[in-house]
């Protein structure tokens, strides 16, 4: 008895009809950057006439014990993941920078405790390799890496000895922020920061940088009256609220310093629904330069740090280690204070 099910095309069918080696076909679709343009277009082309859906990924992970996936570790759920766009530019950024390699993300969201994602899940990921981003010290999904023996990139947070990680200097930033502040003449300061604070202490290696940045550049220039209070990165109604505490103490401060362009568009708000003018009756600067904080309104004064290059560099860093360098030293990307109008002499 004869079948008149259809053979399916096969990569060989692909190279015959092309008039290339079975190789050339492979690195079309596993290694693009090694053909040119106009050659893949051609071989992608004619694997579309033939029906040839691509090379089996469940073989090409056996035979090369890679599955060409990064588990990308975020520390809360994905639609607060997705409500920062600081995460949005630099994980853009690192994923045009593996995509060519073959390479692709698997997204492991953390819950709402911020904690990072389950053990269990990044135990049962099928990944080559793992990326933290902003994540607490001691999270157990860390373990989880170290126990499966998977390289990792660690962006901006924790601090692991044995990881490649690239951040920015937070301190310095956030010492830019309130000197230019203390320029200006403003003597009573409110910090809007990020959560988990206990006597200037932080999980968040971030937090803890930029608030000593803050703190230490005040007291040197003899500034005391600061009070810290702190509000969820994404959160928008709590960071409204805790601004508004901060806003109707007396005396209240005349200059707010917040962690993040996320929290100082809250404080903006929180001012207005207050009868304030930004900059006229409190100044406000943020943290990251986002797009929006160039055309908030006002314009945002804001530390300016590199979302994108940030990104590039650890998809750069994720192909060095699948590539079986060992971790380079720390990469520290420099950080600079974009001036708006949120911030007015006293």
């Amino acid at each position: 008895m004869t079948s008149s099910r259809r053979r399916r095309p096969t990569l060989d069918d692909v190279a015959r009809a092309v008039g290339v080696s079975r190789a050339t076909v492979s690195n079309a679709y596993n290694r693009p950057d090694q053909l040119s343009a106009r050659l893949r277009e051609q071989i992608l082309r004619v694997a579309g006439e033939l029906g040839y859906p691509g090379p089996d990924p469940t073989a090409r992970s056996l035979a090369t014990s890679r599955t060409g996936a990064i588990a990308f570790l975020l520390d809360s759920s994905l639609s607060a993941a997705f409500s920062d766009p600081a995460l949005s530019i630099t994980l853009d950024a690192l994923a045009k920078t593996v995509e060519p390699t073959g390479n692709a993300l698997l997204l492991l969201p953390g819950g709402e405790a911020q904690d990072g994602p389950p053990a269990s899940r990044v135990l049962a990921a099928q990944a080559d390799i793992a990326v933290a981003y902003s994540l607490a010290d001691g999270t157990p999904a860390l373990e989880a890496v170290r126990a499966r023996g998977l390289p990792l990139v660690v962006i901006d947070q924790p601090l692991l000895p044995t990881s490649a990680r690239v951040g920015c200097d937070d301190r310095g930033g956030a010492a830019l922020a309130a000197q230019h502040l203390a320029d200006l003449g403003h003597r009573r300061f409110g910090i809007l920061a990020a959560p988990r604070i206990q006597r200037h202490s932080s999980a968040f290696h971030g937090t803890r940088e930029r608030l000593a940045g803050y703190l230490d550049t005040l007291s040197s220039a003899g500034i005391t009256d600061v009070t810290v209070t702190e509000a969820p990165w994404l959160s928008a109604q709590t960071a409204r609220a805790r601004v508004t505490d901060l806003l109707t103490t007396d005396p209240r401060p005349t200059a707010l310093l917040c962690m993040s362009d996320q929290l100082a568009f809250a404080a903006i708000a929180a001012a207005r629904r207050l009868g304030l003018r930004v900059p006229e009756d409190v100044s406000i600067v943020g943290f990251d330069d986002t797009p929006q904080a160039a055309w908030s309104e006002p314009p945002l004064t804001t530390v300016r740090q590199d979302l994108a290059g940030k990104g590039r560099a650890a998809g750069e860093l994720v192909l060095r280690l699948l590539n079986g360098d060992p971790p380079p030293p720390p990469l520290e990307l420099p950080v600079s204070l974009a001036v708006r109008e949120s911030t007015a002499a006293l």
